[in-house]
């Protein structure tokens, strides 16, 4: 991995966290990079590299886990960090979407549907859906406080919480929010039955059927399906595998589509996996603050940054309440219990009583034993283990595909999230991939499913949010050996 990759991650890390870190991670990428140390070499202890660059052991240990979270170097029990051997090189990424600068009515619905009663269908290797795999949740813990929390409150926990939802959690939201840059309140936010749920009262806060939502290119299929169902159209924008949308091209399509509002995923998209660094998000939130155009952020995956530290959101940015923050625990804790929330800035009066005509209110119970188990700690181990293993996943997936894919695939280089965007050659078509894949007992998102016009038709997602196993890189080899045959 280059060493300006890294320097661009460290980079999008908070600024007000200690800079010191940083700097010391960024000399030991270097001497990597340059050949100074060499795979398999070790590095200098925590203590020695302290001591020589007069800084804190808490500083190189920090640094020692970015490099690590990497691929850089790796820990080896009673006897210290080494430079881990690279006996491959990462594919070429993909280049920037081109999306034509028209809207369109979005019509997937039909087929997305047909391929997740695929995706999830029994006795495949799950590449297809992006789902977080039990044996990465603490389902037991979690099961635990909610027993708990249901003895100590019987009758709370057969009920719901009409909006704003349940206020012990939506106090521990609001503590956890500084993370991201964001000062919130609890009466800020409103909880919801999954991220889900929180997108489509926002998208109908905000807009009507006819209107015209900007929409990044590619973007998650889940999205698409909400503007078909309320009947507005979308305008796809060009975007970048690392850095997200490009602020340019979004700024021609404000005038010439009519943009109404936008929804973006801007820390670690799905698919793309692409980050907007910090200084950009503030350019995008005063470029749409001018023309008064709302902006959903859809920050599903910001907190599973690869690093120890999560990026800032957009809504950290907002001056104006027209950042309406959308996120949920889906991915990172319970997947079943369907919380979610949103912190929809002036929209938030607007989205209450959407939310009560549509679901009346969320579930107490799942909302009393999620807040518990962020005030008990919990959480931020969880947490902190599932970013090492999706970067070491991310990674050994990004290995099978080098090793097993014909010459010419392009993969993404995500610093963050479990998903990767593949890019096949130009005559391949996912569609028939994924019949083919399915066949084999394996399963894959294809690209048209993540556009409203139905194109990357020679792409595909891959989740890498299931352990690694000899079943996994084996059905690598064999989708790689399908693809070799449809050239």
């Amino acid at each position: 991995m280059a060493t300006q990759n890294l320097a661009s991650h460290i980079s999008t890390l908070p600024e007000s966290h200690d800079k010191l870190y940083k700097q010391v991670a960024l000399r030991i990428a270097e001497l990597i990079e340059h050949g100074t140390l060499r795979p398999g070499e070790r590095i200098p202890s925590v203590r020695e590299l302290s001591e020589r660059e007069e800084v804190s052991i808490a500083t190189v240990t920090q640094a020692y886990r970015v490099l690590e979270s990497r691929g850089l170097i790796e820990a080896r029990p009673q006897s210290g960090y080494y430079v881990r051997a690279r006996l491959w090189s990462p594919p070429p990424e993909p280049g920037r979407s081109e999306p034509t600068r028209s809207a369109t009515r979005v019509s997937v619905n039909e087929l997305v549907m047909e391929v997740l009663k695929a995706t999830h269908a029994p006795a495949l290797v799950g590449f297809g859906a992006a789902m977080p795999s039990m044996q990465l949740l603490p389902a037991l813990q979690f099961n635990r406080t909610m027993a708990s929390v249901a003895r100590r409150h019987p009758r709370q926990c057969n009920t719901c919480d009409i909006p704003p939802g349940n206020l012990n959690l939506r106090t521990q939201i609001a503590r956890r929010a500084m993370e991201s840059g964001c000062t919130l309140s609890p009466d800020e936010i409103v909880t919801t039955c999954g991220c889900q749920e929180a997108l489509n009262l926002c998208l109908r806060a905000v807009a009507k059927p006819g209107d015209t939502i900007g929409i990044e290119s590619p973007t998650y299929y889940g999205i698409l399906q909400i503007i078909e169902s309320l009947g507005m159209k979308a305008c796809e924008i060009p975007t970048y595998p690392r850095d997200g949308v490009c602020l340019d091209e979004l700024a021609k399509r404000l005038n010439s589509c009519r943009i109404k509002a936008c929804v973006f995923s801007l820390n670690f998209s799905n698919p793309l996996g692409s980050c907007m660094p910090d200084q950009k998000k503030k350019q995008l939130v005063r470029l749409l603050a001018e023309r008064a155009i709302p902006l959903i952020e859809d920050d599903l995956y910001g907190t599973l940054s690869h690093a120890p530290q999560r990026p800032k959101t957009a809504k950290a940015f907002d001056q104006e309440g027209l950042v309406l923050l959308c996120d949920s625990f889906t991915k990172t804790l319970a997947p079943g219990s369907r919380v979610g929330w949103t912190a929809p800035g002036r929209f938030k009066t607007l989205v209450e009583h959407l939310k009560f005509i549509n679901t009346v209110g969320t579930p107490t119970l799942p909302q009393m034993a999620i807040a518990e188990f962020l005030a008990n700690g919990g959480y931020d181990h969880h947490v902190r283990r599932l970013r090492r293993v999706y970067a070491e996943q991310v990674r050994l997936v990004t290995q099978a595909i080098a090793k097993y894919f014909p010459e010419g695939t392009k993969v993404t280089r995500p610093a963050g999230g479990y998903v990767l965007w593949v890019e096949l050659a130009p005559q391949i078509r996912s569609l028939e991939l994924f019949e083919r894949a399915v066949a084999e007992k394996i399963s894959i998102a294809p690209g048209p499913i993540f556009s409203a016009k139905q194109k990357f038709q020679n792409f595909i997602r891959l989740s890498c949010g299931t352990p690694w196993s000899e079943a996994t890189d084996q059905a690598l080899l064999k989708l790689g050996q399908i693809i070799a045959r449809m050239m």
